[in-house]
């Protein structure tokens, strides 16, 4: 069976400050670094082949925690397709005075919706096609030699990834959240047929 595993970095700076971060280089709360470091303790004793996250501090640096943490030093692949969704002109700002200014409303369907994009930004769907077609070429082989794969990434690059791994519509999509620093776990058969799929 291969096995898949990834995890959504741990809290930001930004996620404390309640900002939209997107593609700003935004490191690690203490917080942060202690929820990277639970799911490494979490995935002590999994063996990995090879580990995948983005280009962005706060995603690679939650991965060398949780390496560090289960004691492994694995071949570790950085790549701008894993990052987070670009937010455009919403990039920095607090979230809930964006609320007050355009409405809770045009708030959520920026951050929510699967097609909408924000001012001079990414929707899901955007995000999407650079996730998917990364995850169907490389790290797909991987998977199919055998090889347990490690993703560290973002909240909607990793929600594009659960969307086509898991068969969720573009409308149920946009009610999932996914928690910082929890691992969840997918086995598939040697065709890639997906087996079970858990949080750890």
């Amino acid at each position: 069976m291969a096995l898949l595993i990834f995890v959504r970095h741990g809290q930001s700076l930004y996620n404390f400050e309640n900002r939209f971060t997107g593609t700003l280089d935004i490191g690690l709360t203490p917080l942060g670094r202690q929820e990277a470091k639970n799911a490494g303790a979490k995935l002590k004793g999994y063996v990995f082949d090879i580990a995948y996250t983005s280009m962005l501090v706060r995603a690679w640096e939650s991965l060398e925690i949780i390496l560090h943490e289960i004691h492994l030093k694995i071949p570790i692949v950085k790549n701008s397709a894993l990052n987070e969704r670009m937010y455009g002109s919403l990039q920095g700002l607090n979230k809930a005075e964006t609320a007050q200014k355009h409405g809770v409303e045009q708030v959520q369907v920026w951050r929510r919706s699967y097609d909408i994009r924000p001012p001079g930004g990414e929707s899901l769907a955007d995000t999407a096609k650079r996730v998917i077609p990364y995850y169907e070429n490389i790290i797909v082989a991987q998977l199919k030699m055998g090889k347990n794969v490690l993703i560290v990434a973002h909240g909607n690059s990793l929600r594009a990834l659960m969307m086509h791994l898991e068969n969720i519509s573009p409308q149920d999509i946009c009610a999932v959240n996914i928690p910082t620093g929890v691992p969840r776990m997918y086995h598939f058969d040697a065709d890639m047929r997906l087996l079970s799929v858990k949080y750890l």
